[in-house]
């Protein structure tokens, strides 16, 4: 694969560096068959969040792609679930994750929470290397993204990859339409 630029920085095979990935994330990597596929790049930290990002790597919103955790109950059991959406979108939590996820209502996990279980920094977390047992809801528009920007498990690196890769992710699920419109 011919690592991509992002900005003007180059990229690294994210196996190179596992420094610049969450301990999750380097341990899915490691594991998983597409991890040649898998570049990381090193950004500011205060460059997350994927809007700061955008504007100073010179990075269009739909080259990006988010990740927000959401829960639900059914039957007293708790479900949860990433859902991957492109970032110039927003997850459709009140109607198609709720109805995917089979809950009477779906919400966004406190982020401490989401931080905690996920082994993985605010800013940072990405449907790579995520708990077994959470579902990884992916929007069908994002596997277009031909190297999707997505987050590395810490708030100092991005993960650069095709993004027809995240749906070969263990649990995952393309949904058409799960990303809606921000606005």
């Amino acid at each position: 694969m011919t690592l991509p630029a992002l900005g003007g920085l180059t990229s690294l095979p994210a196996l190179d560096r596992p420094d610049l990935l969450g301990p999750s994330v380097a341990a899915a990597l490691a594991s998983w068959s597409y991890a040649a596929e898998v570049a990381v790049v090193e950004i500011d930290p205060a460059l997350a969040d994927t809007a700061a990002m955008s504007e100073a790597y010179g990075v269009p919103l739909e080259a990006s792609a988010n990740c927000v955790v959401v829960a639900g109950r059914r039957d007293g059991a708790e479900r949860v679930a990433a859902c991957v959406v492109r970032a110039d979108t927003r997850a459709d939590v009140n109607t198609l994750v709720k109805r995917t996820l089979d809950v009477r209502k779906a919400s966004f996990l406190p982020m401490d929470r989401a931080v905690e279980e996920s082994g993985m920094e605010h800013g940072g977390i990405t449907p790579v290397g995520l708990p077994a047992a959470w579902r990884v809801l992916v929007d069908a528009r994002v596997l277009e993204i031909p190297v999707a920007v997505i987050g590395s498990g810490v708030r100092r690196s991005k993960l650069l990859l095709p993004g027809r890769l995240l749906a070969e992710l263990p649990g995952g699920t393309v949904v058409a339409g799960l990303g809606v419109p921000v606005g």
